[in-house]
């Protein structure tokens, strides 16, 4: 059965409905496929997974970059794929719904815009603008007429400003201006996911795994609806490759590829994709 960009789309959103479900984020084809192949239900793509996998840093690569990325990404698996698209890669809300509207085109089930202005001086945009940034992607989405889910993330924790009300406070301003979904990566306690939760219900909140010590279990039991792993599966891919290589470099022996995954084990999960 051919499945359509429509199906995904209806098949996303009811994914958010009700329990918890685990959206890894994949940096390339294969990636995206193995981890559709291991049975999840859905993906997001990295703004930093993707940016090394073309030798550069995070938050250093063009919307175009960022587009043609996820009409790649959208092309190789039948899951719905939710675009981590940074901050719209404009700073006023007409050039956030223009790039919105281009995103739709891509082939993605939802989109996630975020805060955060990349500026040490000054991380965050007001909070005024950042309501309307996330105000004007809504619409964009509407009038494109296509059933894409919108995520609103705030970014202050990852900046240092562990305000837990004004947290609150942004989410459910976004989520009054139209988002469907809200993020705010660096949470990490127990009482903060379930203030936040509580804050935004009944709309779903997504919660980024920052300690290797939280569990699926555990999250869904605070409320959780979704949860991401942001760019940890491209690092940990990235901390083997660097293991290796500085083994061959440093002392020039290849001990660390005893941990290697096997070519016909990869070979195998490829041809079954």
């Amino acid at each position: 059965m051919t499945i359509t960009t429509a199906d995904k789309r209806a098949a996303f959103r009811r994914l958010h409905d009700q329990g918890c479900f685990v959206i890894p984020n994949p940096w390339d084809v294969g990636s995206a496929r193995l981890l559709q192949g291991m049975g999840f239900k859905a993906l997001a793509s990295t703004s930093s997974g993707y940016a090394w996998s073309t030798g550069r840093a995070d938050n250093h690569v063009s919307c175009d970059d960022v587009l043609a990325h996820l009409t790649t990404l959208c092309a190789a698996t039948d899951l719905p794929v939710n675009a981590d698209f940074e901050a719209g890669f404009a700073d006023n809300p007409h050039g956030v719904a223009a790039n919105v509207t281009r995103a739709v085109a891509t082939g993605i089930a939802g989109l996630s815009i975020e805060n955060s202005t990349g500026k040490a001086e000054a991380p965050l945009y007001d909070d005024g603008l950042a309501v309307e940034r996330i105000a004007a992607a809504r619409a964009a989405i509407d009038a494109t007429g296509h059933d894409v889910m919108l995520v609103a993330r705030c970014e202050g924790f990852l900046w240092g400003e562990r305000d837990l009300n004004k947290t609150a406070a942004r989410l459910v301003a976004f989520a009054a201006a139209g988002a469907d979904c809200l993020y705010a990566p660096g949470v990490s306690t127990r009482a903060e996911i379930e203030t936040l939760v509580k804050a935004v219900s009944p709309k779903p909140l997504n919660v980024l795994t920052v300690l290797p010590t939280m569990t699926v279990a555990e999250l869904a039991d605070m409320g959780v609806r979704r949860i991401s792993v942001g760019g940890a599966l491209a690092r940990s891919a990235w901390a083997g490759f660097l293991r290796a290589a500085r083994e061959i470099a440093g002392q020039g022996t290849f001990t660390e590829f005893a941990h290697a995954a096997k070519g016909g084990e990869l070979n195998k999960l490829f041809a079954e994709q």
